[in-house]
């Protein structure tokens, strides 16, 4: 006999289920105002931060103590942003911070990033406020580069530790690593971070890149208030593609009234003078540069004395990038198309420069140049190359000595980057991309002639001691074996891949997988 169902039944039989009541719909009761505020005192005891926090935002006009209360949510861009005490912000500064100048203030940061900053460039000018050139005319400080060795602006290895070293070893001129005006101008503490300047540096200036006028006057307003430079140098010849497809670098050569709407604003702005620095041209022919140097003079002669130092001029166009050698005679060139009613622009001369011996050569190729001594990649492979221009010789320099240089380097960077773990990890990163570079030197007592050319790839030798030949090698795991010895053992996972690969130089290690630098 079967059990009858529970629909069979009638209703005042049927079993009556037992009820549960939820006190708490999500599982546990609700915090009161002392339990969270508890929580949260012993997460921030443990250094925690909880996963939402609550800010108080300023709604009173005049700046009084009425205050609201606001959640932060995601990633919106509208939100406060927290800024740190001072006393929090300077503890963990590193040493060497001290004597750095041209640091932008944090707040300054800060207005930038919340477009708060009240510039007096309007966006989207394309002229200076003042319609004619009268008024721009100011006094500014002069620069005079006649008889100096000038360090170039390179990208990532040009940094503040290597410009000491190169300052040690007699630099008189030298330019932070270029910096991106749109960049500048929203307030990104690292693009601000290339302006930095050491009190070592005698004459120092920096290389800006801007597509706009608008863009490259307001970030000169800021750098006139806040940074310690000589004078500031407008980028018209960087190659990459990231910057040309957006009008700066070396597209500017093909628009100079773009060109003339950018140097009048930055100068509206500068109390220093400008300088700027292009290549040949854009493709190999035409050739743009005396064409785009013979504008320049006629600015410089209408915006005043002061206004246009000098152009410099790298001897290859930007499709040629670095493959190919510099084209002095047509520096040459460019030094002789100038005007010869108005006063005449310094034309100074880049590329190729390696030794003594190739200074004298390029001076004799283009002797109507500014005989500054103007380096790039040389002062990478050869960092004491600004004494042998000094004192007219080739340095047979020894092994030691050339780590003397890195332990240099090493401790300018710890200064400059700090000596914790995060600070050692990017001291290390450069010292690396500084060694892809370093390894290319061939020691000038084992040389069957004399000099070393810049693009020569000389064959594998043996050194004169373990160390030269450690130093030669172009396996970047050997680079790793350097750094150690200046900067402790590190992890046994870890690899190396150069950022920057010459034509003539292929990469060590291609398969290596990119290193997180912290």
């Amino acid at each position: 006999m079967t059990e009858p169902s529970e629909a069979s039944m009638p209703a005042d039989t049927k079993p009556q289920k037992e009820k549960v009541v939820l006190l708490f719909p999500d599982g546990a009761p609700p915090e009161t105002a002392d339990a969270k505020a508890a929580r949260l005192d012993a997460l921030k005891a443990k250094h925690i931060q909880p996963i939402k926090r609550e800010y108080l935002v300023d709604t009173s006009a005049g700046g009084g103590d009425a205050r609201e209360e606001k959640s932060g949510r995601g990633q919106n861009k509208k939100r406060p942003v927290e800024k740190p005490p001072a006393e929090a912000r300077t503890a963990g500064d590193p040493a060497g911070l001290a004597d750095e100048t041209s640091r932008v203030p944090f707040d300054v940061q800060l207005a930038l990033r919340k477009r708060e900053y009240k510039f007096l460039t309007a966006r989207g000018a394309t002229e200076a406020s003042t319609a004619s050139a009268p008024p721009l005319l100011k006094e500014r400080k002069l620069v005079d580069f006649s008889g100096k060795v000038y360090v170039a602006p390179l990208t990532t290895v040009g940094n503040l530790p290597f410009r000491r070293v190169l300052t040690k070893y007699g630099a008189d001129i030298t330019c932070g690593e270029m910096a991106l005006c749109p960049n500048l101008n929203d307030g990104q503490s690292s693009e601000w971070a290339l302006l930095r300047r050491h009190k070592d540096e005698k004459c120092f200036g920096v290389q800006l890149s801007a597509a706009h006028g608008d863009q490259f006057g307001r970030a000169c307003e800021v750098v006139d208030k806040y940074g310690d430079v000589d004078f500031v140098d407008l980028n018209m010849g960087c190659p990459i593609d990231l910057v040309c497809s957006k009008g700066g670098g070396a597209a500017l050569m093909r628009r100079n009234k773009k060109v003339r709407s950018i140097l009048e604003m930055g100068l509206e702005r500068l109390s220093v003078p400008m300088t700027l620095k292009m290549r040949t041209g854009w493709d190999e022919d035409p050739k743009l540069a005396h064409t785009m140097a013979g504008y320049a003079q006629a600015w410089a002669h209408e915006l005043g004395p002061g206004s246009v130092a000098c152009v410099f001029v790298h001897g290859r166009s930007r499709t040629a990038r670095y493959s190919r050698a510099a084209n002095w005679a047509y520096v040459e060139t460019v030094a002789r198309c100038q005007d010869d009613a108005i006063p005449k622009l310094p034309i100074i001369g880049n590329g190729d420069i390696m030794s003594y011996a190739d200074w004298e050569e390029k001076r004799k190729t283009a002797p109507s140049t500014c005989d500054c001594a103007m380096l790039a990649r040389g002062a990478l492979i050869k960092p004491w190359l600004p004494t042998e221009l000094h004192e007219k010789r080739a340095w047979d320099i020894s092994a030691s000595e050339r780590l003397d240089i890195l332990r240099d380097f090493a401790k300018f960077g710890l200064d400059h980057w700090g000596a914790d773990d995060c600070g050692v990890g990017r001291c290390r990163r450069f010292l690396l991309e500084w060694l892809s570079f370093l390894h290319r030197y061939t020691p000038v007592g084992l040389l069957e002639r004399l000099p070393q050319r810049m693009n020569d790839r000389p064959p594998k030798f043996v050194g004169r001691n373990d160390l030269e030949t450690l130093m030669a090698s172009d396996d970047s795991r050997d680079w790793v074996t350097i750094s150690e010895m200046l900067l402790g053992k590190v992890p046994d996972d870890f690899s190396f891949t150069p950022k920057h690969k010459a034509n003539s130089y292929a990469a060590a290690d291609t398969t290596a997988k990119p290193t997180d630098w912290g």
